[in-house]
């Protein structure tokens, strides 16, 4: 593949290049020169995600804080089914 390929239009495309990548490397079948076109193009694709997912994490970041620049946190809506909310309390909250 060409460096001049256009990087895919959205997120979950950019992942599933990347999966038939790697299925590809781990199957072995491929000549040393087509394994590294491969690889480089694993390491735009992988440069491009991060890229999205930092974008995406800015974006969250300023539609979040207040005027003074803190994070509003708001959780989110628990289940609807009593018996999944009682094993939602039940589990480890992370400390944010």
């Amino acid at each position: 593949m060409s460096d001049t390929t256009s990087p895919p239009q959205d997120f979950a495309a950019t992942v599933e290049q990347l999966e038939t990548i790697v299925e590809r490397l781990e199957s072995g079948e491929l000549s040393l020169e087509d394994a590294l076109t491969a690889f480089e193009q694993g390491v735009r694709l992988t440069r491009d995600a991060q890229q999205r997912l930092d974008s995406a994490e800015l974006k969250v970041r300023a539609l979040s804080e207040d005027r003074e620049g803190r994070l509003n946190v708001t959780p989110f809506d628990g289940p609807d089914d009593p018996k999944d909310a009682a094993d939602e309390e039940s589990k480890e909250t992370p400390p944010w």
